[in-house]
């Protein structure tokens, strides 16, 4: 029988939880460490792949991505062993994409190319801002230089690379944005992330932003010319934008997010890793323990560490519409329907292709960019009543 995750693939997503410092804005599990025995946590990773693996026997593994935290402090030899390992576990299709997220201020030639060695063939470097007074104010360790130099290693080490940057940030202009944006497209290869910056809770930006101590922010006006010039500079330089925060040239799109993003399975390794896999034809949402230390003396003596929540097709179908609309190419109705049990309005459908906020063609919903500026109300506004 064919199950709904099969319509967007089997990823598997492994958190390494540590970092040189912790930046203003992260509101990911991340930590500060000055001393990481690398080899209790191969075992754990390891041990993790093997336990997964078991339950589920028999899939292709599209893609793998080593996210954090800074995975490319990871030593070479930890990642070459912990995808030896998920290749005896899993079948690996033909064309697996195996991305590591790096710092520039981690970047090293020698490095890379172990990394590359191991398996890894692609890269997402954190690169956020081309000026150095903002690196700073976001509590990056690099220079405009260093990360100039890492997109270059990533360029001769690796087939396909990309780097994110943070948009509307203090005290930035549409002028600033767009030289800045302009710049980034001439070094950047066939994939790029574009954030706007959001202020969370829990960060140290959220608790200045409480105190009224960040100042210089945009309004929401200057923001949304920032995301229209943003889609300007990149369609005509050829990056496509299919993903509201992301853009890449034809077939260079990320495979592994794209499993997210359109509801496939996808299992997380590593202190406070999500996944979402369908099991015995039910689908869950699993959440590891966060703490590192509590994670690794968990699976390191045999015990649980990630909680399951079963799903429901409610539930499962506001994750396909929040996560699809995302998305370009959307939603198709039909599959929502087979999730949800529940159609969506035709209504509140119409309501919005009225406002010009989505598109409707072929049993397919899509956010206009009119409506990819307002995400979260034009969702809202499709959500069912009961959720």
């Amino acid at each position: 029988m064919v199950e709904d995750w099969q319509a967007g693939g089997f990823g598997l997503y492994i958190h390494w939880p540590f970092c040189q410092s912790k930046c203003p804005y992260c509101d990911f599990n991340s930590h500060v460490s000055n001393a990481i025995d690398q080899d209790q946590w191969k075992a754990a990773y390891l041990s993790e792949v093997r336990r997964i693996g078991q339950i589920t026997q028999g899939r292709t593994l599209q893609s793998i991505f080593f996210g954090g935290g800074t995975p490319s402090l990871m030593d070479p030899g930890l990642v070459a062993s912990i995808l030896e390992t998920v290749h005896e576990t899993w079948q690996p299709a033909n064309d697996i994409e195996i991305t590591m997220e790096a710092n520039p201020s981690s970047v090293e030639a020698g490095r890379f190319k172990a990394y590359r060695n191991a398996g890894v063939n692609r890269v997402s470097i954190g690169v956020q801002a081309l000026n150095d007074l903002d690196l700073r104010r976001l509590g990056r360790l690099h220079s405009v230089a260093e990360a100039k130099a890492a997109i270059e290693i990533a360029r001769n080490t690796f087939d396909r690379f990309s780097f994110d940057l943070i948009y509307a940030r203090q005290d930035q202009s549409l002028t600033d944005w767009r030289a800045e944006l302009s710049e980034a497209i001439t070094i950047a290869g066939d994939h790029l992330s574009l954030y706007q910056l959001t202020i969370e809770d829990g960060t140290a930006f959220g608790d200045r932003f409480r105190r009224g101590l960040l100042r210089g922010l945009p309004n929401d006006d200057l923001s949304a010319d920032m995301y229209l010039v943003t889609q300007e500079l990149t369609e005509a330089a050829g990056f496509r934008s299919y993903e509201v925060s992301n853009y890449a040239r034809n077939g260079q799109e990320s495979r592994h997010n794209t499993i997210y993003w359109n509801a496939g399975d996808y299992a997380g390794i590593g202190p406070g890793a999500h996944g979402r896999l369908t099991l015995s034809g039910k689908r869950y949402a699993t959440e590891a323990a966060s703490n590192p230390a509590l994670w690794l003396s968990s699976v390191l003596k045999g015990e649980g560490v990630e909680k399951h929540d079963f799903l429901s097709g409610p539930e499962q179908g506001l994750e396909y519409l929040m996560m699809g609309l995302r998305r370009d190419v959307g939603i198709d109705l039909d599959r929502y329907d087979r999730i949800c049990s529940v159609a969506l309005e035709t209504e509140r459908i119409t309501k919005l292709q009225d406002l010009g906020m989505i598109e409707l063609s072929n049993r397919h919903l899509v956010a206009t960019t009119k409506g990819r500026l307002l995400l979260n109300s034009v969702i809202e506004e499709l959500m069912p009543a009961n959720l």
